[in-house]
């Protein structure tokens, strides 16, 4: 079987994507975001009954470095919400226009101290801390709320295709020698899945930052 082309890729994004937005317009006309993802139904004794509960699946532990080549794990997003995504800095197609989508959000919540943003490498072969500090430098990006992260390439593949449902692949015919996604990812203080948007357009991050304003509203109350 040969390898997804790019177009192949994006239409499997927004599958997911118009699927997301589906649940969502279903769910209290927006006021609340749904949780994405896997769930498990789990049988319970309530008062003498028993009950079905669903439990949903969180984002795992994690461990990369990022780059001012600290070790960072899933201790950094305790207690706050985050978007993440995939890239690779030598990307030719999609990479340059999600990050200058991603530049808003940064710059919309940027010093709120319940957000963060993490941009995971799916090249860590040549993003090395070192080049992706002077990307995020060149992106205008300084301190900590947005992190970008290298790593072993199984540990980050793995995490995107389970845990973020954003799938990525080494393809040598594709331009850059990768597919992937899109998306970025809106994860809430519970480690669940709240979002996916188009993070090549401006109409998917501008839901994603009215989503963001909504989910740091639902802890407030």
């Amino acid at each position: 079987m040969s390898c997804l082309k790019l177009k192949d890729f994006n239409k499997i994004f927004l599958l997911v994507f118009v699927f997301a937005a589906v649940l969502s317009a279903c769910n209290g006309g927006g006021k609340k975001l749904p949780i994405l993802g896997e769930r498990d139904a789990v049988k319970k004794i309530v008062n003498g009954e028993e009950v079905v509960d669903t439990i949903y699946n969180t984002i795992p532990p994690f461990s990369f470095t990022n780059q001012y080549g600290d070790t960072i794990s899933e201790k950094i997003v305790e207690g706050k919400i985050y978007v993440t995504d995939f890239f690779f800095t030598s990307c030719p197609t999609i990479c340059p226009v999600m990050k200058r989508q991603m530049v808003k959000v940064y710059k919309e919540f940027k010093d709120n101290p319940d957000v963060m943003i993490l941009s995971h490498t799916i090249d860590p072969e040549h993003d090395t801390p070192k080049v992706l500090n002077t990307f995020a430098k060149d992106l205008g990006v300084e301190g900590q709320q947005w992190q970008f992260l290298t790593g072993p390439k199984e540990d980050i593949y793995a995490l995107g295709q389970r845990s973020y449902l954003s799938a990525a692949q080494e393809d040598k015919t594709a331009e850059g020698g990768f597919l992937h996604s899109g998306a970025f990812i809106l994860i809430d203080k519970d480690k669940h899945i709240r979002g996916m948007y188009d993070g090549t357009t401006d109409e998917g991050t501008q839901k994603l930052m009215r989503d963001m304003t909504i989910l740091l509203e639902e802890y407030k109350k």
